[in-house]
């Protein structure tokens, strides 16, 4: 009885080896060079960015002042302004225009001093899930040691990343970092933009070994080994 139990746990385990994650994952080239782009660009204004707008010969109209969920501003004798996807300098020039009734010389800067959508997300199974700053080029493996590594029962060979473009349609791509950390294949590092989200999720072997640790392991009257072992048929898996 006590082996054929184990015998079937077996075959459970090997049947939940699927090795795709994802049905039809886009490919990872043009993600990576989107990223890699993205720094050469000029910085756009985003939600919550904070803004510092300063006037030259009119330091009583400085504001500093964070981009409003509805992407305006709000700011003296002009009122309301779209802020949101113009650049700096745009911005600038749209409130010389603006302004240009209202005072002489209207010589005004736009300085972002906070940067709201410079993040990442990182979930599933790291050690410390959730929101990361992206300061500077950032590629998956970056995400997931600032985030505390992988978990134990990370599915490693299938790490998806998740991009929406601008007409908001997701692209989603899988990455095997278990051939980055090998060194086989470091082009599966892909590069990553502002909102992206890194998922790591679990293997089936964790998710089955945390099915019999709650459905079978309490109920036998003989220990089951934890982890569950892995048949040596699904060991090329990792």
């Amino acid at each position: 009885m006590r082996a054929l139990l184990v015998s079937s746990i077996l075959l459970l385990i090997a049947a939940g080896c699927t090795p795709t994650w994802v049905a039809h994952p886009s490919p990872k080239e043009p993600i990576d060079q989107q990223a890699r782009l993205y720094p050469a660009q000029e910085y756009k204004i985003q939600f919550g960015d904070q803004l510092d707008i300063k006037f030259l010969y009119n330091p009583e109209l400085n504001e500093n002042l964070p981009v409003r969920p509805d992407g305006r501003i709000t700011l003296q004798l002009v009122g309301d302004l779209m802020v949101v996807d113009m650049t700096p300098t745009q911005l600038a020039e749209a409130l010389k225009t603006r302004y240009a009734a209202e005072v002489k010389r209207p010589e005004i800067t736009v300085i972002v001093r906070q940067f709201a959508a410079q993040k990442v997300f990182v979930d599933g199974e790291v050690g410390h899930p959730g929101l990361l700053q992206l300061v500077g080029p950032m590629t998956v493996s970056h995400a997931i040691a600032q985030s505390g590594g992988f978990g134990m029962d990370a599915r490693k060979n299938e790490v998806v990343v998740i991009r929406q473009n601008p007409a908001g349609r997701p692209f989603v791509t899988v990455v095997d970092m278990l051939q980055v950390q090998r060194g086989i294949d470091m082009t599966m590092d892909i590069n990553l933009m502002p909102y992206d989200m890194v998922f790591v999720p679990k293997s089936p072997i964790g998710e089955v070994d945390k099915w019999v640790d709650q459905y079978i392991r309490k109920l036998l009257p003989f220990p089951l080994p934890s982890p569950i072992p892995t048949p040596t048929t699904t060991s090329s898996f990792y």
